[in-house]
């Protein structure tokens, strides 16, 4: 015990003498400042293997909305998609409700030309019947969105246009419960709020959000309430697998305010001649999702969905240049027309993808699958409405057609990643569509036996994709890829007792071809590409002498080509410490001629091979510079879009209803700002077309109407987004 006392003793003596003794080892060195800068990246590419996908050597983006400086409260799609080259966005409205786009010539009418997806899920209404995409996603709830053009058709669906993919903000696996708040107000009426939770617990996960958004509109009679719900439920038994259960739902209803003629725009672009029109389209997209990690190797995933729901219009459809107005003898509006869609359109789709080495070569990947659709589209139009003033569905009597249009599809697909070369990757794909579409129903003013149509849809599609590596940050790629689009209800249906719809419609056929070269410096990142789509068998009006009487013939009226540039570039560099400044273009050429085309002009079918497709300006360009300082950014936007054509017949002199006539080339300013205040406060500033221009990017052949419809001249808006 004392040997014990004596050493404790001796330890309390010695312990001082040791601390000086390391203190006095330890030489003290003033460090220099460290600085560590990160940068907000908006747009990137892809990499060559995602999940169950194959992206080596396809065109893409990717564009992070958190780090962009847009107006995502509403949709604004021209800054959405800046540095996107290429894409032509359809202003039809500013309510912010519906993304009207296409690239490379193809129809923007609610992205149709696309397979339109939201966190993989398909989302067209009905990819045989009405491939519109009438479900809306409030842009607060998306993280990221994906764009793949048209050589990657083999693995997710055949459109022309290629993969649109938005993606959700992540769960915040970190806590039980997160919540987020972004709050908006703005001209013209503008308010908008998006709530959402998300969280983690024990094997759960969860995320849901409500959104909602009302505006008064830029023109008159053009109030648009909308909302928004989803929820989503994921459980993971183990860290390879994982069970996802999602429920989504948008509805909304917009006042129509009608097309306008020449005149009435150069007068007053905001007025209305509609003050009884409406749109209402209530979409659920239910879906069940199984991901599995089988080994390193091999991934499986299966997606069960469906896009459920009806698109509703009420409408006195009518030319612009027909007035709306009471009746002196019944004192009384005319009765209006209403139209429904029903969707009932499901999807189930199992994808593989293996890794493997041939010939103990660099790893090589293989992508396959089957998809299966069983929709049936049940369509109401020509129901006699009421004489009112409001959003009434009633239907007096019958819907003067009541038709359904039932289509079974199953496509086989894969693709294989050869890795050649550590820098050379060639990519093969083949996918096989099967199935048909069915029309029955009634029409009153066609007989019985008119009605029935059967469409089949065979197609052996094929695609091939190659990738050169310079080195990791650089690349080559070209590819081509067969795509093909079904004919669709409004191909083959008679509009009235004059018309006749082909028994023999072919589906429209063709391919997409391209080229480019890709890549980043320390200052400079681009994609400068090339490309040419062929698309045959279009669908249109041609003139029939049927036993001396002149019918509009709905049949396959011939081909076009459209060949183009598409260069994006950005430089960025930093000015001072801490101040970031960058610039950029985004800009494409488009060549867009019929081939082998004749049209109905009166009693005659007229050639038009070599005219410019309808909607397709030669040139877009939008081009911006961006200043960061610390957490405030801020971006300014010039767009441009040529003039382009509203008619196959490329009719210059406007029509007495506004209806064909050259569509004008504009230029547009927009500021965007954003501010992060705090790790939990978020703030975004927009002024949309700062110059008030006056201008307009269609005139449409069918749905909203025909003749010239407004956009939005200059708008702001402010949002403000707290996360706790």
């Amino acid at each position: 015990i004392m040997n014990l006392k004596y050493r404790f003793i001796l330890l309390l003596f010695m312990l001082p003498l040791v601390v000086c003794a390391q203190t006095d080892s330890l030489r003290v060195r003033n460090l220099q400042r460290l600085l560590i800068i990160g940068q907000r990246i908006d747009i990137e590419r892809l990499p060559p293997v995602q999940n169950t996908f194959i992206w080596s050597g396809k065109k893409n983006e990717v564009i992070s909305l958190i780090n962009s400086d847009v107006n995502i409260t509403e949709k604004t799609a021209r800054q959405i998609f800046a540095k996107v080259p290429g894409v032509f966005v359809y202003d039809m409205d500013g309510t912010g409700n519906q993304m009207n786009i296409s690239t490379r010539g193809l129809d923007p009418h609610r992205g149709w030309e696309f397979n339109i997806r939201s966190n993989g899920i398909l989302t067209n209404s009905d990819i045989y019947g009405y491939p519109a995409s009438h479900y809306s996603l409030p842009m607060e709830a998306v993280e990221r969105i994906e764009l793949v053009r048209g050589t990657g058709a083999l693995q997710y669906g055949a459109q022309f246009g290629g993969m649109l993919n938005y993606v959700p903000k992540q769960i915040d696996t970190t806590r039980p419960l997160s919540i987020e708040t972004i709050n908006s107000v703005g001209t013209y009426g503008l308010f908008s709020t998006y709530n959402a939770i998300s969280g983690k617990i024990g094997k759960w996960e969860y995320a849901a959000y409500y959104t909602k958004r009302v505006s008064k509109g830029y023109r008159k009679n053009s109030e648009s309430d909308f909302n928004s719900q989803t929820i989503m439920l994921r459980y993971k038994p183990n860290k390879d697998m994982s069970i996802k259960a999602e429920l989504g739902r948008s509805n909304y209803i917009y006042h129509i305010p009608g097309g306008l003629t020449d005149s009435m725009f150069a007068a007053d672009a905001r007025q209305s001649t509609r003050s009884r029109n409406y749109f209402n389209p209530e979409i659920y997209v239910p879906s069940l999702q199984f991901d599995w990690q089988i080994n390193n190797r091999t991934k499986l995933s299966w997606i069960n969905s469906a896009v459920l729901g009806d698109r509703r219009s009420i409408l006195f459809d009518r030319p612009a240049n027909v007035v709306d107005k009471i009746d002196p003898v019944t004192l009384t509006y005319a009765n209006r027309q209403v139209d429904i869609d029903h969707f009932n359109s499901y999807t189930s789709e199992l994808r593989l993808l293996h890794e493997y080495r041939l010939l103990n070569r660099t790893p090589s990947v293989l992508a396959a699958g089957v998809q299966y659709f069983n929709n049936d589209l049940h369509r109401q139009q020509l129901g006699k409405g009421t004489t009112g003033t409001d959003f009434d569905l009633t239907v007096l009597g019958s819907f003067g057609r009541d038709m359904h249009l039932k289509s079974k599809n199953i496509a086989f697909f894969a693709e294989n990643k050869f890795q050649l070369h550590p820098k050379l990757s060639l990519s093969a794909g083949i996918r096989f569509e099967s199935g048909t579409s069915k029309m029955s129903g009634i029409i009153n003013y066609l007989p019985g036996s008119e009605v029935p149509n059967l469409i089949k849809h065979n197609f052996p599609l094929l695609g091939l994709n190659a990738e050169y590596k310079l080195d990791e940050q650089n690349n080559f790629y070209a590819g081509f890829s067969q795509a093909y689009r079904p004919v669709i209800f409004k191909d083959i249906i008679p509009a009235s007792a004059f018309e006749r719809s082909d028994k023999n419609l072919k589906d429209a056929h063709g391919y997409n071809l391209e080229a480019g070269f890709r890549g980043k410096s320390q200052h400079f990142k681009w994609d400068l590409g090339i490309f040419q789509v062929q698309y045959n068998n279009r669908l249109g009006n041609q003139s029939l002498n049927e036993n001396g009487q002149f019918l509009i013939y709905r049949t396959n009226i011939g081909n076009s080509m459209t060949r183009g540039v598409e260069a994006f570039g950005e430089y960025s560099t930093y000015i001072t410490e801490g101040v970031r400044f960058s610039i950029f273009t985004s800009t494409s050429y488009m060549d867009a001629k019929y081939e082998n085309a004749q049209i109905r002009v009166g009693n005659e079918n007229k050639n038009i091979s070599g005219n410019q497709v309808e909607s397709v300006p030669k040139w877009i360009s939008r081009n911006g510079a961006t200043i960061r300082y610390n957490k405030f950014s801020m971006t300014a936007l010039y767009s441009y879009t040529a003039e382009s054509f509203a008619d196959p017949l490329n009719t210059v002199i406007p029509s007495a209803n506004g209806a064909v006539g050259l569509v004008p080339a504009y230029g547009l300013l927009d500021i965007n700002a954003s501010w992060r205040l705090s790790p939990q406060i978020f703030l975004r500033m927009s002024l949309n077309n700062v110059t008030d221009e006056k201008y307009f990017t269609k005139r449409p052949l069918f749905y909203p109407g025909p003749g010239i419809w407004t956009s939005d001249g200059r708008g702001a808006n402010i949002s403000i987004a707290f996360k706790l």
